[in-house]
């Protein structure tokens, strides 16, 4: 039972966000890691073709993430490890000269994230441990209770089935559809599935802070979030 400090004491209750505030914080993070380089990439493989898309996606991820160095704003977890997957990506795709290859790439990626997700459950930080701070100020003992870290395990877990799932579906689109369909249908399901795992994730995560007493006030109040 966790006592409340007393007046005067110089203890601090530390900063509880409310729910409204860890979407605003979500919604944020994906707009700029995932959404806008999706719809950038799309749009300019219809305009102006495969390796236009492909260096675009690129410069804005970059881009990104010197603007917030830049302006001193935290760069999510999220956008780093998008921006590492793309460089990687373009790198082997330039090097072959393969667009194919650049397509492939991703099954891979979900592959081989979806094996580290698995192989974090077996350490005492499971992958999205790591990435909660993003979203929600974390500490030690606050990691440590029980249900917080039940919550961890399982949505680890989650997004790991999550992205063998992606790795399927995606292989086989690229197996039996043509470039032009295979990119269609691909940027608006991924997209679409990455959103609502997402806030899946917060409605879950957002239910056990309720039982733990770690969210702040409901009131629609707007917060100021930094682009």
């Amino acid at each position: 039972m966790h006592t409340p400090p007393a007046p005067g004491s110089g203890a601090e209750t530390p900063h509880r966000p409310s729910l409204l505030a860890v979407i605003q914080r979500v919604s944020l993070s994906l707009l700029i890691a995932v959404i806008i380089p999706a719809v950038l990439f799309y749009a300019c493989f219809v305009l102006a073709g495969v390796w236009t898309a492909i260096v675009a996606a690129l410069v804005w991820s970059y881009g990104a993430i010197a603007w917030r160095a830049v302006t001193r704003r935290r760069t999510s977890g999220l956008l780093i490890l998008a921006a590492v997957l793309l460089t990687g990506r373009t790198l082997l795709s330039v090097l072959a000269d393969s667009t194919w290859l650049y397509f492939l790439q991703p099954i891979i990626s979900d592959g081989v994230l979806a094996a580290l997700f698995l192989l974090s459950l077996a350490s005492a930080r499971p992958m999205v441990a790591r990435l909660a701070g993003d979203f929600y100020p974390m500490d030690h003992e606050l990691a440590a209770r029980p249900r917080i870290r039940r919550l961890f395990w399982r949505l680890t877990a989650l997004w790991a089935v999550l992205g063998l799932a992606k790795a399927a579906m995606t292989l086989w689109l690229l197996q039996s559809q043509s470039l032009e369909t295979f990119v269609l249908v691909k940027s608006i399901s991924m997209l679409g599935i990455n959103v609502l795992a997402a806030f899946a994730t917060v409605g879950l995560a957002a239910l056990v802070a309720r039982k733990e007493g770690l969210m702040g006030s409901t009131r629609l109040v707007p917060v100021p979030m930094r682009a």
